[in-house]
C-alpha cells in the first residue's frame, strides 16, 4: 500500500509562478494564459522543473492520502508566501501533514492560518484599520495563499491523470478545499460579529405572540 511521503517532499513554493496563478476553476489551458507573474531567473527554471517531477513522483496515484499530503503542502506553502511580507518568511513553519482525511486536512490548514489573526492585527501598518477591515483583509489574504496551492496540487495530480468525475482523489480534494473555503466564511463572519437572520425572532413577532 502507498504511504505518505510528504516529509520528504519538496517544497512548492518556487514552483513556477504560471502554475501558481490557476485556482480550481483554471484548467492548464485557460486562465493562466492570461496570468502575467514575474518571470523567474532562467537559473531558477531548471530547479522549479525538478521540483515539480519530483513532487509528482512522491505521489502515489493509488492513494488518497498522498494526494491530500500534497494539497496540505502546497497550501501551507502559499499562505506562507502571501503572509511572508507582513510577518516574515515561513510563518507557518514545517509542519507535519495531519491524517489523510479532507476533514483532517481542511481543519489543520485553517487552524494553523487563522492562528495568524492576532499577530497581523498587531502590525504598526494595521492598527488604524476599521476591525471589519481588518477581518476581511486577513480573510482574503490567506484565502489567496489557499486558493493557488490548491490550484498548484491540482495541476499536478491532474497531469498524473488521476482526476475525473468518478476519482475518489478528486472527490477528496474538493471536499478539502469545500471545507477550507467554509471555514474562511465562518471565521470572518465570527470577526465581522454577524448572526444569521433566524437566530432570534423580531419585535414585531414577538408583541404578535
Amino acid at each position: 500500500m502507498a504511504t505518505s511521503s510528504v516529509g520528504n517532499m519538496p517544497s512548492t513554493a518556487a514552483l513556477p509562478a504560471q502554475e501558481a496563478a490557476r485556482t480550481h476553476r483554471a484548467t492548464p489551458t485557460d486562465e493562466a494564459r492570461g496570468t502575467k507573474a514575474p518571470e523567474d531567473k532562467p537559473s531558477l527554471r531548471q530547479q522549479q522543473n525538478v521540483q515539480i517531477l519530483q513532487a509528482s513522483m512522491d505521489v502515489s496515484i493509488q492513494s488518497g492520502d498522498s494526494s491530500l499530503a500534497l494539497l496540505y503542502r502546497t497550501a501551507i506553502d502559499r499562505i506562507n508566501e502571501y503572509l511572508e511580507p507582513e510577518l516574515g518568511p515561513n510563518a507557518i513553519g514545517g509542519k507535519d501533514a495531519p491524517d489523510g482525511s479532507p476533514e483532517g486536512t481542511a481543519g489543520r490548514i485553517l487552524s494553523l492560518s487563522t492562528a495568524f489573526y492576532d499577530a497581523y492585527a498587531a502590525l504598526a501598518q494595521n492598527k488604524d484599520k476599521d476591525p471589519d477591515t481588518l477581518a476581511r483583509d486577513f480573510v482574503d489574504l490567506i484565502r489567496g495563499g489557499f486558493e493557488r496551492g490548491f490550484g498548484e496540487a491540482r495541476d499536478i495530480l491532474s497531469g498524473l491523470g488521476v482526476l475525473g468525475e468518478d476519482s475518489p482523489i478528486e472527490q477528496g480534494i474538493n471536499k478539502t478545499y469545500a471545507l477550507v473555503m467554509q471555514g474562511y466564511d465562518d471565521f470572518l463572519a465570527n470577526k465581522l460579529g454577524t448572526r444569521p437572520a433566524t437566530d432570534a425572532p423580531s419585535t414585531n413577532d414577538t408583541n404578535a405572540a
